[in-house]
């Protein structure tokens, strides 16, 4: 803990920026000291002679503040972090996709937390996001998104709750059961999503993938998989009546949304208590959208950008009647990690943003919204170098960053006292 640290006065001059909006959450910057300039993007977009769907959908103008931070080692020692959980009592958990949790708590490091399932870790694949309980003071319940082995070479995503159980020395999980399995399985290590989210009404939402191969990609319109899908459970992981899809023939009840590639951050916006994700695209067309019930987000009819080895991808449209827009999108893409909104009133000049950590240019993004609209963009943590897998605020109001690699660390950025 605090083997380093850097400290800044992030103004426009800096290699290392932090800026965010004033006012409340999902209102837009009113401070006169971060005026918008020319988008922070320069390079041209992989889909040259694609057009956005309306002004300010992509390479919004940049906006800046000028905030004093201080950046440290939080967390080291760990091998690929991918997901960062706060507990009631200070404590982070954390998710090391070899199929590690761990928990750091009063300044130290647990060993392997006894309990997680077995994983797939091969490529993208492992032990991927967590969520705890909204009841986690009462019933220590712990929520693990993984790649699971099916042992005839086939994997799946899927998520396992159990209880953390402190009592008589380590840290460990008890009763462990598996509440949801994505269908069907593939031979496949990509692509399994993995953001667990609870909404404010307790349901549980399960970000997802379309596994990339072309047998899982165009199964991203059926109904009758879940691949490419955002699915919404209860916490036992039976099924919301009020799913979309329920009493549907042919339909999987869990299906929330479709039309997805591999969504791997999402949150629930404090304003309006929308879920909304950030999924990957190919080259170009990573996407921010608003997660609404029953609604179909496109992949892979519709997309910006290119395919990875050229040319359109399917049909080269990038807009279909009945089927969402993102309210933003980048191109070059910022290949994202996680996200989180802020709502500290630590930095004042942050509340309201929206972070979104990148694993491709390894930088931090923050957006300046206004209602359901991106107004503004930011680059941070530049000189960090590495790979941002996962973001959370902590509740001292400080960001809290997971680096991926094989010397992972978690790193605290602290708005200065």
């Amino acid at each position: 803990m605090g083997m380093w640290m850097k400290s800044f006065l992030l103004t426009a001059g800096a290699a290392v920026l932090l800026a965010a909006c004033g006012g409340p959450p999902g209102q837009a910057q009113t401070n006169p000291a971060q005026q918008a300039g020319a988008p922070v993007e320069t390079r041209p977009p992989n889909g040259k002679d694609q057009k956005p769907a309306f002004a300010g959908q992509t390479r919004a103008p940049e906006m800046k503040a000028n905030v004093a931070v201080d950046v440290t080692d939080y967390v080291t020692g760990l091998q690929r972090p991918w997901g960062l959980a706060f507990t009631p009592d200070g404590g982070l958990l954390i998710t090391e996709r070899p199929g590690r949790l761990r928990l750091f708590k009063d300044g130290k490091l647990s060993e392997p937390i006894a309990g997680v399932p077995a994983v797939d870790a091969r490529d993208q694949g492992g032990l991927l996001g967590l969520a705890i309980d909204p009841q986690f003071a009462k019933n220590g319940l712990v929520y693990l998104a993984y790649a699971e082995p099916k042992g005839d070479g086939t994997n799946n995503a899927a998520v396992a709750r159990g209880r953390l159980a402190m009592e008589g020395g380590a840290p460990r999980l008890e009763s462990v059961t598996v509440i949801y399995r994505q269908t069907p399985p593939m031979a496949s290590t990509k692509h399994f999503g993995g953001r667990l989210v609870f909404g404010r009404d307790g349901k549980l939402y399960v970000t997802g993938g379309e596994r990339s191969i072309t047998e899982g990609r165009m199964q991203a319109q059926n109904l009758d998989a879940t691949l490419g899908k955002i699915v919404r459970i209860n916490a036992d992981g039976s099924i919301p009546k009020d799913n979309p899809f329920v009493g549907r023939a042919g339909a999987k009840p869990e299906i929330w949304t479709l039309g997805h590639r591999n969504v791997l951050g999402a949150a629930i916006n404090p304003t309006t208590g929308e879920l909304w994700e950030v999924e990957h695209g190919t080259r170009g067309g990573d996407e921010l959208n608003i997660v609404r019930k029953g609604k179909d987000y496109g992949w892979p009819t519709i997309a910006y950008g290119i395919e990875y080895a050229g040319g359109p991808i399917t049909g080269g449209i990038t807009q279909k009647a009945g089927m969402e827009q993102p309210i933003y999108y980048w191109d070059p893409v910022i290949a994202p990690g996680g996200m989180a909104f802020y709502t500290s009133d630590a930095a004042p000049a942050w509340k309201g943003s929206l972070f979104v950590s990148g694993l491709g240019p390894k930088y931090l993004s923050r957006l300046t919204l206004k209602g359901d609209r991106v107004v503004g963009e930011e680059r941070l943590l530049t000189d960090v170098g590495e790979r941002l897998r996962d973001v959370v605020q902590g509740p001292d109001g400080a960001l809290y960053l997971a680096t991926d690699s094989d010397k992972g660390r978690v790193i605290r950025v602290a708005p200065r006292k």
